[in-house]
């Protein structure tokens, strides 16, 4: 006598009430919400056009424009090559490459402009060749730059590193069947494929290195007009004028949302 086959009881799924992970959600957000909002009400529009015409204000904004971009620029020119290394996981000492990429994100700013400093400053380890050849790089505008891209090129390295590995392998052997050298292959092919890639890391490094101040102000110092980028001008001028310090902060702000608004309509694409 066969005996009927029970049907399995159907799986009920289980429902995940949205407006409690909602409710939990809510002191994170209103704490990362709330100071941005109350520098936005402490800051008259009134003060703010004020302090833009300041000589001082002026300066550190220049400066800050002037050096970040070419930190992006020198970026984007050194670390592409790193970033392709990185894209080939085979690749002996790839983990110890990986690292050191890694490093600066997570060292405390000031103490890679401690490095830095006892690297290319006078007495530094490079200090003596440098001065031997006349060249002097702490204290000065090109320390600024060297200050921003140690702390800000990982960004675009990982992010590009990324966007070439994703590259179909099939797409990049075909162009070299056709005849195309190692050269063509990466200009033609891997970055018109990973181009948002590169863009968005080159955004994130741009705001990194905007905002950048520990290893700015130990490696170049605070110098008006000469190396006192944004960052450093807000702190001078909280001890100083606390108007000049919200006109900065206010557009450090505004041009930090617009690179994230960048790259996150950027993102979706990659995927």
């Amino acid at each position: 006598m066969s005996v009927p086959a029970v049907p399995p009881s159907p799986i009920r799924p289980i429902r995940r009430p949205p407006g409690l992970w909602r409710l939990l959600s809510l002191p994170l957000l209103i704490f990362f919400a709330l100071p941005i909002v109350a520098l936005f009400l402490r800051a008259e529009p009134e003060e703010l056009l004020a302090s833009l015409r300041d000589e001082q204000v002026g300066q550190a904004i220049g400066l800050s424009l002037r050096t970040t971009l070419i930190t992006v620029a020198l970026t984007i020119m050194l670390g592409t090559p790193v970033a392709q290394l990185l894209s080939r996981p085979h690749i002996r000492f790839h983990r110890a490459i990986d690292t050191l990429v890694d490093l600066p994100t997570v060292l405390p700013p000031s103490v890679a402009g401690i490095a830095l400093l006892l690297t290319f400053g006078r007495l530094g380890l490079l200090g003596g060749a440098l001065e031997a050849a006349g060249i002097r790089i702490a204290f000065t505008p090109l320390a600024v730059v060297m200050a921003q891209m140690f702390v800000a090129a990982p960004f675009y390295i990982k992010s590009a590193a990324i966007g070439f590995a994703g590259v179909d392998a099939e797409l990049k052997s075909a162009a070299m069947i056709d005849g195309a050298n190692a050269w063509q292959v990466f200009r033609s092919v891997v970055v018109p494929l990973s181009w948002t890639a590169l863009v968005s890391g080159s955004v994130l490094t741009w705001a990194r290195a905007l905002g950048e101040f520990g290893a700015t102000i130990l490696f170049a110092g605070n110098l008006v007009g000469q190396t006192q980028t944004m960052p450093l001008a807000i702190y001078l001028g909280f001890e100083i004028d606390l108007d000049t310090a919200l006109t900065l902060s206010v557009i450090l702000i505004g041009l930090s949302f617009l690179s994230l608004i960048v790259v996150k309509a950027l993102l979706p694409r990659e995927s």
